[in-house]
């Protein structure tokens, strides 16, 4: 009986890690996903309408984009720490052209943070993690 409730104790902690790590919400929670694929379709609902309720970072990146490679990973990291009170959204522009379009990319990786929908401000290129920290600190 006791090692049962051992470990029973063991796996909910060991899953309240995996959740905590890779940014995973709770069952029948209803917090938004940490990171997501947006493309022309579900711009204005994935990103407008939620960041009217919590931010939303969007990456502007490409596939065959090499400073977006590096940055893609430091971004999912990012938000995944502020579990849950970030939004890490991925347009990709070879395919949401639309959206790319409207907001005047020119150059990936852009990075734009969308604050009660609408942009608050943006950086273009791979910054090191802690820049992006500090660029987020003194805009959320």
């Amino acid at each position: 009986m006791v090692r049962d409730e051992y470990e029973a104790k063991l796996t909910k902690r060991k899953l309240e890690e995996i959740r905590k790590r890779f940014g995973l919400k709770e069952e029948n929670s209803e917090e938004y996903e940490v990171e997501i694929e947006v493309g022309d379709d579900d711009f204005q609902e994935k990103v407008i309408e939620r960041s009217k309720k919590i931010p939303v970072l969007v990456d502007f990146y490409a596939t065959w984009c090499f400073p977006c490679k590096i940055l893609s990973p430091i971004l999912g990291k990012i938000a995944r720490d502020y579990n849950g009170k970030l939004i890490l959204a991925k347009v990709n522009v070879d395919e949401a052209q639309i959206i790319t379009n409207e907001y005047g990319i020119m150059s990936v990786p852009t990075v734009i943070l969308f604050k009660n929908g609408k942009p608050v401000d943006y950086f273009v290129g791979a910054l090191p993690e802690p820049q992006i920290r500090d660029w987020l600190k003194e805009r959320l």
